[in-house]
C-alpha cells in the first residue's frame, strides 16, 4: 500500500484566508461607554465634535496560530488523503442463465440408477444439475418451474448456494400434473425482460409432450429469438413411441433450432453429464475484469484535528479575554 492525495489542487487554498484578510474591511465591533455631565463642555472647549466609534479587537499570536493550523487540518481533510493498495482485478456478471425444469407427475418416473441407487428423474436432474450451476461463476442463474403451470423459483442472481438450496425445495407436482411448455417459454422471457445483461440463455429441460392450450411452443420460441434469447432444449428419457412416457423431440429441436440453440437427449446420469460438459463448451464462462483499488480513506484524521483545534482555540480566546477583563 501507499499513501496519495486525490484532490492535489485544494493546496491552492492554503493563502485564502490571508487573502480574505487583506481584502475584506475589518470587523468592527461597538460597545458601551460611560459619558460624563461635562462631556458635552469639554468638547466644545477642546473644539472636537464628539461622533459615534468602534474598536477592532486584537487577536492573540496563539489565537491567529491555531486558526491558520485548523485551515491547514481542513484543507487536508478535503484533499482526501488515503492509502490506496496495488492494483486487483473482480468478475462481473457477463450472462443470463435461466433453468426452465419441468415438475410435472411424468418427472417422478423412477427410472434412472445413480451410485447404485434407483432414483426419480427429478432426483436425478437435480443432483446432475448442482454441479453444472456451480461451473456458472460469472453468471446470474434463475430458475422457473412449470407443470400446468410456469413459476418462478428462482430470480436471477449471482447467490450461488441460493439457487441450490431452492433447488432442493422443489418436489414433482408443485406446478400441476401436465406439461406446459409454451407456457414456460413465455414466462421465462418475462423473467429476462426484468435484466439488463445482454446474453440470455434458457435451458429447457422436460421428458414430456406440451399439453397446453394458451400458448405453443414454437410461438413461444419465435417470441424469445425476438430477445435475443438462446434456448438450448434437454429431453428427459425415451423418444415418442419408444414406450414409456412420450417425449416430443421434433418440437424440442425446433424450439432449439429456432432460438440459435441445440437439442440434447439423456436417458441416465452419463449423458446428462456429457450434455452438461457439451454445454460448458457451447456457452463457455466468459469472464469480463475489472481493475479496481482498494483504499482506506484518511480524511477523518485531519478533520478531527481541526475540531480539536478549534476547540483548542475557543478555549485559549476564553483565557485571554478573562485576563483582559481583570486587568
Amino acid at each position: 500500500m501507499h499513501f496519495e492525495i486525490a484532490y492535489k489542487w485544494v493546496i491552492f487554498l492554503l493563502p485564502l484566508p490571508l487573502l480574505l484578510y487583506w481584502l475584506l474591511p475589518a470587523m468592527r465591533r461597538r460597545r458601551a461607554s460611560l459619558i460624563a455631565p461635562f462631556f458635552d463642555r469639554a468638547a466644545r472647549v477642546s473644539g472636537q465634535r464628539p461622533k459615534r466609534n468602534a474598536w477592532v479587537s486584537r487577536r492573540n499570536i496563539l489565537g491567529w496560530i491555531c486558526l491558520f493550523l485548523c485551515w491547514i487540518c481542513l484543507l487536508g481533510a478535503a484533499s482526501s488523503p488515503r492509502y490506496v493498495g496495488k492494483p486487483a482485478k473482480k468478475t462481473k456478471t457477463v450472462r443470463s442463465f435461466l433453468i426452465a425444469a419441468d415438475i410435472s407427475f411424468s418427472m417422478a418416473q423412477t427410472d434412472w440408477v445413480m451410485n447404485g441407487r434407483r432414483m426419480t428423474r427429478w432426483q436425478a436432474v437435480k443432483y446432475v444439475m448442482k454441479d453444472f450451476i456451480k461451473e456458472r461463476k460469472s453468471d446470474q442463474i434463475g430458475l422457473v418451474m412449470f407443470g400446468t403451470h410456469a413459476y418462478l423459483q428462482a430470480p436471477l442472481t449471482t447467490d450461488l448456494e441460493t439457487i441450490n438450496w431452492l433447488l432442493d425445495q422443489t418436489e414433482v407436482g408443485m406446478a400441476g400434473q401436465m406439461t406446459s411448455i409454451g407456457e414456460a417459454i413465455a414466462f421465462s422471457i418475462k423473467v429476462f425482460k426484468e435484466d439488463t445483461v445482454k446474453q440470455k440463455v434458457m435451458l429447457l429441460l422436460t421428458d414430456g409432450i406440451d399439453a397446453g392450450k394458451e400458448i405453443l411452443p414454437l410461438d413461444a420460441a419465435q417470441a424469445a429469438r425476438k430477445d435475443s434469447i438462446t434456448i438450448y432444449t434437454l429431453g428427459i428419457g425415451q423418444a415418442k413411441g419408444s414406450g414409456g412416457y412420450d417425449l416430443d423431440e421434433k418440437t424440442l429441436r425446433d424450439i432449439a433450432y429456432v432460438t440459435g440453440g441445440k437439442y440434447f437427449n439423456a436417458m441416465n446420469e452419463g449423458q446428462m453429464k456429457q450434455v452438461y460438459a457439451e454445454l460448458n463448451k457451447m456457452q463457455p464462462v466468459e469472464y469480463e475484469e475489472e481493475s479496481y483499488k482498494p483504499v482506506t480513506l484518511l480524511y477523518m484524521y485531519p478533520l478531527a484535528a481541526a475540531i480539536g483545534l478549534g476547540l483548542l482555540f475557543h478555549f485559549l480566546n476564553g483565557i485571554v479575554n478573562l485576563f483582559r477583563r481583570h486587568a
